[in-house]
């Protein structure tokens, strides 16, 4: 079978090719998966790079999320059929024609969505609404994140109006006020001009902005942190522009702010299944019925790779990049 591989780290762009590589076998509690869809996300391209918390052993496949069919199952696996469509956030290697992950790891996809939302069902979309439901927020809240055009963006801001949580979206362009607006979500700031400030009071008024969400990092920290009422919460989600966060410390001190991270890896394994359950409930349920959409920006085949990884990072960019083996 084909799969992408890399043989050392770097630009994305540069080291991964397509290379023939034996075909996997399911062994016990797995499931052997033929592969329709595949996106790219911001960790997959760090993950190539050496730049992740997860440090794959060279030489090393990449990809992390998929939707596909049960092609074959190992021994002691209920609970899944070979034929039946399914996506996975967790799995390893997933830029392949073939996969082989745990049963318990596999979702089974309903009918009413497409493969192309499918594919990107898991990773995003849960870590979004695992991310909204760990703010503690209320209907009638206020909350600001920036990178609001982003996939995670887009993603908690449907969410939020679903739950009746109000949430201020701040981007660096103003052409990306227009591009939410066009998907329905309101209350976005563009942060290009010195007046970007009055802006957000005359969107939030009085009401405290009780928690941010940091998906850029550097001065934009220091920018989310200054909005924040007291006793406010910052959640660092990603470092698209800087590792590093920029925040004066008079704010954390005289605010009494606290700061914490997200980690998908970390907090979904803690998280309790009958929790798990339901958010992946609320998820296909927004999903089927449209309120919460997953658009895709192109889909490449895994030779053109170098296209792809240059696709998501280019500006303008208004939904997924996916592969198709």
């Amino acid at each position: 079978m084909r799969a992408l591989v890399q043989q050392k780290f770097g630009d994305p762009a540069e080291v991964l090719a397509v290379q023939e590589v034996p075909d996997p076998q399911p062994g016990p509690g797995q499931a052997l998966v033929r592969v329709l869809l595949s996106p790219i996300h911001n960790h997959d391209l760090w993950t190539v790079r050496g730049d992740y918390g997860f440090k794959p052993e060279l030489p090393a496949r990449s990809g992390t999320e998929l939707v596909g069919v049960v092609e074959a199952l190992g021994a002691g696996v209920d609970g899944l059929a070979v034929g039946q469509r399914v996506a996975s956030g967790g799995t390893f290697g997933a830029w392949a024609e073939l996969v082989v992950a745990p049963a318990r790891a596999l979702i089974p996809v309903p009918d009413a969505i497409g493969d192309e939302a499918a594919s990107q069902l898991v990773s995003m979309p849960f870590s979004a609404i695992a991310l909204l439901d760990s703010l503690g927020l209320a209907a009638g809240d206020w909350f600001v994140q920036n990178a609001a055009n982003g996939a995670v963006g887009r993603l908690v801001a449907q969410l939020a109006a679903a739950r009746g949580i109000r949430v201020l979206g701040l981007v660096r362009r103003a052409e990306g006020v227009a591009e939410l607006r066009e998907q329905g979500i309101d209350d976005v700031v563009a942060t290009d001009d010195d007046g970007w400030r009055d802006r957000v009071r005359e969107v939030v008024g009085d009401a405290p902005l009780k928690a941010a969400v940091d998906s850029v990092g550097g001065a934009a920290a220091g920018d989310l942190v200054s909005l924040l009422a007291e006793d406010g919460a910052l959640v660092v989600f990603g470092a698209m522009h800087s590792p590093t966060l920029q925040i004066p410390s008079g704010e954390v001190i005289f605010k009494q702010l606290t700061i914490t991270g997200f980690w998908g890896s970390k907090v979904f394994p803690a998280m309790a299944a009958d929790k798990r359950a339901a958010l992946l409930g609320e998820l296909v349920e927004g999903i089927a019925s449209g309120a919460l959409t997953l658009p895709v920006e192109h889909v490449y085949p895994l030779a053109e790779i170098s296209d792809a990884a240059r696709a998501n990072t280019a500006p303008g960019r208004r939904g997924k990049v996916l592969l198709r083996p």
